[in-house]
């Protein structure tokens, strides 16, 4: 099966997807938040028969929602109605970008590289705990990812 994490962010989301193992994630390019950003998913779900969707949930430190947390909510919702068998799942996805930023700034990516790469790498991260996470249930192991 393959999976889609994606990042989402005002000017592009940032995605990835899974190998057929669901070991890895790999990087895909930022799909541009301009209107037509629910075909431009379409599109790579149809590509790479695409089963599930992960969109990050960018919650408070605090474990609360605020805009932007509602925003993504409002993204799924409208995932789950353009794409209606492809199952779509939230996780959290608190400090992905903090840590996409300093992954890029340790290897010595300019500023202007990392605003485009920066969503990417988040939506990997993000994508990759999700695996990770999955396959410690598997072990049982782990909890269960939000829905």
């Amino acid at each position: 099966m393959v999976i889609l994490g994606l990042d989402y962010g005002e000017r592009r989301i940032g995605a990835a997807a899974s190998d057929e193992l669901e070991v890895a994630a790999h990087g895909l390019p930022n799909v541009p938040v301009d209107g037509a950003e629910l075909e431009g998913i379409a599109g790579i779900v149809a590509e790479r028969g695409v089963t599930l969707i992960v969109v990050g949930l960018p919650l408070r430190m605090d474990g609360t929602e605020g805009t932007q947390a509602r925003k993504v909510r409002g993204l799924a919702k409208r995932l789950r109605r353009r794409l209606p068998g492809v199952d779509v799942e939230l996780m959290d996805e608190r400090l992905t970008t903090a840590q996409a930023h300093r992954a890029l700034t340790e290897m010595g990516a300019r500023m202007r590289e990392r605003r485009e790469t920066v969503d990417r790498m988040a939506a990997q991260i993000i994508l990759q705990r999700y695996l990770d996470r999955r396959a410690a249930q598997r072990r049982g192991e782990g909890q269960a990812p939000e829905r």
